[in-house]
């Protein structure tokens, strides 16, 4: 059973199919035979006994011309006559020649029918040389003796007619008998050749049916969001493989659709659960990670300043500079995300994280710069009001960045990360311009030891 489960459905279809070939081999072999059989009986009633009872009455009939012919010479003593007798005698021979050429002449008695007819060729030659003195007169007892020994000769070849021509009825009987047998075995056999073509084709119907089914209620239970269902197909075919591919798309389709619901409107970046989740599963796995917590210093100010929709393009271009950034110096299994307002996060490998977060401290200082406007560019800030309605300077927007690094720390979970990514947060946010911090926690150490990077500023 395992090793029909591991055939293809190519492989299962011909298996199946295969003991309808046999038979259907095995209805040609014995068609074959009975036909040849049936051609051998014809042929020999075609080239003996047919041939035997036509040359039977052809012998008969030159006899009864031979006999004919000598009564004549008899009666009027004519060389014809006389002739045409001898050359009847000569054709009957010939007659007795062919049937010996026959293929069953064992049974004939030739020997016999050659030798009345020389004893019937004899009385009529006594008979000749009588009657050539003109002084012979026919008596009674010699045409009697002619007489009966052209019966005999008849006779004798009526009785291979006779024979012939029961052989020729028995073999047609025979002929009739095995083109039923033939017709029988051939029907029998079709039936088996039926019933096995569609037992062949249940059997793989069932199979390929049941396939259909299960991937097709699968398609149903996915449908409705359960993307932890999977096709449980047995077989290792081309279902067997599809159904692996479809368990991999349905998985796909649980990840695509947990980023999806989850996802920030704003950016179609995954959002905080979706942060989470990944965080925590490659945390668990064991795998050496860079969490980047990313913040934007002065957001508040500049949304008040320039309105939400100034904003959110803000947010927007960040999060494109970020997503650049990683797919520039990252992997493909590196990871961004929108935790919501002015926060992001980045997953990326430990050697990628410093070459990262300087390209985006970087291309954010050039960026931001054009959403100001040229006079609040050139001061380096804007004017703003507190609750209590007294100005206050706010300095342009910058980027901070907190890094949480696994790679020389004890097992940490997401929680922890999320912890300490904070408090890097908040360490870095209170360092003016656009920085990075990495945490430097160790072994022998519970104390988070921070180490800010400072990027230039560029001013264009």
């Amino acid at each position: 059973m395992k090793r029909l489960l591991r055939l293809t459905l190519e492989e299962k279809m011909i298996l199946g199919y295969m003991p309808v070939i046999l038979v259907t081999i095995f209805i040609a072999a014995i068609s074959l035979q009975g036909l040849q059989e049936l051609d051998k009986i014809n042929k020999n009633i075609l080239n003996n006994d047919a041939v035997l009872v036509q040359l039977s009455d052809k012998m008969v009939d030159n006899l009864l011309a031979q006999e004919a012919y000598g009564r004549r010479f008899l009666i009027l003593q004519s060389p014809e006559m006389q002739e045409m007798f001898w050359q009847r005698g000569k054709d009957f021979k010939a007659l007795i020649g062919r049937v010996h050429e026959l293929p069953e002449q064992r049974s004939i008695p030739i020997a016999q029918l050659n030798s009345l007819h020389d004893e019937f060729e004899e009385i009529y030659k006594q008979e000749f040389s009588a009657a050539s003195k003109r002084s012979h007169i026919r008596a009674a007892d010699s045409d009697h003796l002619m007489k009966g020994k052209l019966d005999e000769i008849i006779s004798l070849i009526q009785t291979i007619e006779t024979t012939a021509t029961k052989n020729q009825q028995q073999k047609m009987l025979k002929f009739g008998n095995v083109s039923i047998n033939i017709f029988r075995t051939t029907l029998m056999l079709s039936g088996l050749a039926i019933l096995l073509g569609f037992g062949a084709i249940a059997v793989i119907s069932r199979s390929v049916s049941k396939s259909i089914k299960q991937l097709k209620l699968a398609t149903e239970i996915i449908s409705q969001g359960k993307f932890n269902h999977l096709a449980k197909i047995e077989s290792q075919d081309e279902f067997g493989e599809l159904a692996k591919a479809f368990n991999y798309m349905t998985g796909r389709l649980g990840r695509l659709e947990e980023l999806h619901i989850d996802s920030n409107p704003l950016t179609r970046l995954p959002g905080g659960v979706a942060i989470e989740n990944i965080l925590k599963k490659r945390l668990e796995s064991g795998l050496y990670l860079a969490f980047c917590m990313l913040d934007l210093d002065n957001f508040k100010s500049f949304n008040d300043r320039y309105g939400y929709a100034k904003g959110n393009e803000v947010i927007r271009a960040t999060a494109d500079l970020i997503k650049d950034a990683v797919a520039k110096y990252g992997t493909d299994d590196d990871f961004v995300g929108h935790i919501g307002g002015d926060d992001f996060a980045v997953i990326v490998k430990p050697a990628n994280y410093k070459k990262i977060c300087e390209t985006i401290i970087r291309e954010f200082d050039l960026k931001v710069l054009s959403f100001y406007k040229p006079e609040d560019k050139i001061r380096g800030y804007i004017e703003g009001l507190t609750r209590q309605g007294l100005k206050v300077r706010f300095p342009l927007m910058s980027i901070s960045i907190a890094v949480v690094t696994n790679e020389y720390v004890r097992k940490l979970n997401h929680i922890e990360v999320a912890e300490i990514a904070a408090e890097l947060k908040e360490h870095a946010k209170s360092l003016s311009g656009s920085v990075y911090v990495v945490n430097r926690r160790g072994e022998k150490s519970e104390q988070a030891a921070k180490e800010t990077f400072f990027i230039p500023k560029v001013i264009k």
